[in-house]
């Protein structure tokens, strides 16, 4: 029996390139990373090199077949196949969830089985929650709790009041595949604190580049009243109408509103609405202290009006002698002027002639007799020295 002619030694290296030639140009699959926000939309991609036709499955983390050459195997209908073709498989996962995360294979069956594996993440966004864990009360101490029931992976969490900083203390533990947080705020507000707006604000890589989600929360402070009585005029004469407003603050309001006279009772013809206290045709005897008195479950507060009602006639003569009252004290005041000028020429007159009389007596030589005048008790008596 013959053998089959070996090919030359010469054609070995040909025939070796022509096989690696034929080896590098086979068959290639690739797969890309995904990431989703939960309940969002995933596409994974299963990109195909040199593609022949041959069989391609895609499978989930639990290597269960989702498609088979196109065709469906497994009953989930959130996965759609968005295409097929000799360049790519393209899955479509809606309404992800956090049990969908881990590893997609993409295989490809030729001569040899080639795959990849598409790794897909679920995040959760933080959802931040604010609560207070009692009544904000002037003076004393209040907590607020921004609260994370899930997230994924952890949020970052800080306060803000008036875009400025404020200190919180936070904490955490894992439940499953998310974290639960909560940071705590501690204040003690004051009654011009309220309404101010307090907010909590999340950071998280679900959230994109710049973005966070915020929760507000406005303080409710609550205060004792304060009150403080307005009348409807200054000057009240008998047969006017005078209205007195009790202006009150405080939170909760107030809503009753006590008025009442010192010892005695309101006139029979004053009318107290709330607020509003309404005297008409003023007398003599409406004169008293009046007092508004208002309270809420923080204190109590008052204020007093003391009404005096003028006698018409004794406005109008008062008001005449006015200017006989302007005219006799600009008298009075020129009369003292006068006065203190002449005191002030006597006084000067009296110190000329001391310092006269001084220089005289300096220029007596010596042997030469002095003289001096000096008053004495009961008349005039003249002394002579002589030297």
């Amino acid at each position: 029996m013959q053998r089959p002619p070996c090919a030359p030694p010469a054609l070995l290296p040909g025939l070796l390139l022509l096989w690696a030639a034929g080896h590098g140009h086979s068959q290639e699959v690739q797969a890309e990373n995904v990431t989703v926000l939960e309940g969002g939309t995933a596409e994974i991609t299963c990109h195909l090199h040199r593609y022949d036709g041959s069989i391609v499955v895609i499978q989930n983390p639990a290597r269960q077949t989702l498609f088979f050459n196109g065709t469906r195997a497994l009953k989930d209908e959130r996965f759609e196949l968005a295409e097929f073709s000799r360049r790519r498989l393209r899955l479509r996962l809606a309404l992800a969830r956090l049990e969908d995360e881990g590893g997609y294979f993409c295989q490809l069956y030729a001569d040899d089985t080639h795959h990849q594996i598409a790794t897909l993440t679920v995040l959760v966004p933080p959802t931040p929650l604010v609560e207070a864990g009692a009544l904000a009360v002037e003076g004393e101490e209040l907590e607020l709790t921004c609260l994370v029931p899930r997230a994924r992976p952890m949020a970052t969490l800080r306060w803000y009041r008036d875009r400025r900083e404020l200190p919180g203390r936070s904490s955490h533990r894992q439940e499953g595949k998310v974290f639960w947080q909560r940071s705590v705020l501690h204040l003690r507000p004051e009654r011009r604190d309220h309404g101010a707006i307090v907010t909590c604000e999340a950071t998280h890589p679900a959230l994109g580049r710049g973005q966070r989600r915020q929760t507000q929360y406005q303080l409710d402070v609550q205060y004792p009243p304060s009150v403080r009585i307005h009348p409807s005029q200054s000057v009240l004469r008998e047969g006017d109408t005078l209205v007195l407003t009790c202006a009150i603050n405080g939170n909760p309001r107030p809503t009753e509103v006590s008025w009442s006279r010192g010892n005695e009772s309101l006139p029979p013809r004053a009318r107290a609405e709330g607020e509003r206290l309404t005297l008409p045709a003023l007398a003599p005897q409406d004169n008293g202290t009046y007092t508004c008195q208002v309270g809420n479950a923080h204190g109590r507060a008052h204020d007093t009006y003391v009404l005096v009602v003028y006698d018409p006639g004794a406005v109008v003569a008062a008001q005449g002698a006015g200017p006989f009252a302007v005219v006799g004290g600009a008298l009075a005041l020129l009369v003292f002027l006068l006065l203190l000028l002449l005191g002030a020429l006597v006084w000067c007159s009296v110190r000329q002639k001391g310092s006269y009389l001084t220089h005289e007596a300096s220029a007596l030589e010596a042997g030469e007799a002095r003289e001096a005048f000096l008053g004495g008790e009961g008349g005039k008596r003249k002394e002579e020295f002589f030297i």
